[in-house]
């Protein structure tokens, strides 16, 4: 199994972004086809305090092949051009094998 981690730095407006990431990206980044399940968690914290992180979101996937036409497809197209207007310079994302 592998999955697609996304993590998204604090937003300026904080409630703008919670409100276009829960109403437009998320059904969007669901509706990809091969994806076994999606994981958003909101970061409020760490050991030493305060994070400079919002969301952490978990892209679920059988294989590197699913999780690669899933992307390719025309839903994770659409939610790549979503996620560049609304994120482009909070996100970072990584491939992640879970062992």
């Amino acid at each position: 199994m592998v999955k697609l981690v996304a993590i998204y730095r604090m937003p300026e407006d904080v409630e703008a972004f919670n409100k276009h990431y829960e109403e437009v990206h998320s059904p969007l980044a669901a509706s990809m086809p091969g994806l076994l399940k999606l994981e958003v968690g909101r970061v409020y914290g760490t050991p030493m305090g305060e994070s400079d992180l919002h969301l952490i979101a978990e892209m679920y996937f059988e294989n590197q092949e699913a999780l690669n036409n899933g992307l390719s497809s025309p839903e994770g197209r659409a939610a790549g051009k979503d996620l560049r207007g609304f994120a482009g310079k909070l996100v970072s994302m990584y491939f992640v094998e879970v062992v």
